[in-house]
């Protein structure tokens, strides 16, 4: 719905003012589609493995000696969908390029260069693997329909097997548009799910039409339009919807906990940064409005209709008119 973007954006504000002068990384970690399967009968427990895991991934080995031997910070938000709005559970990280070291030293990273991928990817298959296999063997995972055999331990290792023997791939990148453009995507998705308006085209009593991205092309075929049954388009809509209470953003970290502005502000003396303004001293006559009976959001003024007023003219303007009028 329209009414989260002030959410959306009340959220990116306050993530911009914890940015660090420093490079940041764009950071995707994507669960094979044979777990992705698993994952949607078990939304709760396995989006939560999937946060831990990549999470921990990251921190063990930025804290390796053999690589930036650092704490670093986390930004993390999950996304279960693809352009197409098929179940695609990955998670986006934003990550500044450093860290404090245990002596309390800012170390950077590479200009082009975070953390090897591969090694990032192993480690986090077998971190995951390991831990799905405990939640199996513990009973708290459940199937149902054609995945009801997944309850025995038997085939459940043998849908493993594939998934054991494959690479998984973990996505790094130093954005080229600086952080601020990643945290912008980021937010368009943080408080809405699976499509926005501006790619719906046109919908009827039997279908819906929408554009989407072709990651399997390239160039100007990239972009292309498809339409599905209506039916359709509300179960792929309604495959997103979360457990309640799941936390869709989460923090790791120099980012987490009560002590998350004591690092910033310790990163920000060592890297020789001045503090961004503060902002909540000036008065803002949009604090004081009411706020959506939605969504709880700020309201936001579009426009002001002033009061009409009859134009004054001579005494006998209107006399005159009267008279002379057919």
């Amino acid at each position: 719905p329209r009414c989260q973007g002030a959410a959306a954006r009340a959220w990116l504000e306050a993530q911009q003012a914890n940015l660090l002068p420093v490079g940041y990384f764009h950071v995707v970690f994507t669960l094979p589609a044979e777990i992705a399967d698993i994952a949607f009968h078990n939304k709760a427990l396995v989006y939560d493995l999937l946060f831990k895991a990549a999470s921990q991934t990251m921190l063990t080995i930025a804290a390796d000696p053999k690589h930036l031997g650092v704490r670093i910070g986390i930004t993390a938000v999950l996304h279960t969908w693809g352009s197409a709005m098929t179940h695609h559970p990955h998670i986006h990280m934003i990550v500044p390029g450093g860290g404090l070291t245990p002596a309390g030293r800012w170390i950077s990273s590479r200009p082009a260069f975070l953390l090897p991928v591969r090694v990032l990817g192993a480690l986090f298959k077998r971190l995951f693997l390991t831990r799905l296999l405990e939640l199996h063997g513990a009973g708290k995972l459940v199937f149902f329909g054609k995945l009801a055999g997944l309850s025995d331990r038997r085939v459940f290792l043998r849908q493993l097997a594939p998934v054991r023997r494959k690479r998984w791939v973990v996505y790094a990148k130093a954005p080229f548009a600086g952080p601020e453009a990643v945290l912008a995507y980021l937010s368009r998705y943080t408080h809405r799910v699976a499509i926005s308006n501006s790619r719906l085209i046109a919908f009827d009593q039997t279908s819906v039409t929408f554009r989407y991205k072709n990651y399997r092309c390239s160039g100007a075929d990239r972009q292309q339009v498809m339409t599905i049954a209506a039916n359709e388009f509300i179960r792929r809509f309604l495959l997103h919807v979360l457990p309640r209470g799941f936390h869709r953003i989460r923090h790791y970290g120099l980012l987490a906990g009560s002590a998350r502005k004591a690092n910033i502000a310790c990163a920000r003396g060592l890297l020789n940064a001045t503090p961004p303004p503060d902002q909540t001293t000036a008065e803002d006559p949009a604090d004081v409005r009411p706020p959506c009976p939605c969504c709880g959001g700020r309201m936001i003024v579009i426009e002001i209709f002033q009061r009409w007023r009859q134009p004054r003219g001579p005494p006998n303007t209107m006399a005159t008119n009267r008279e002379n009028a057919p």
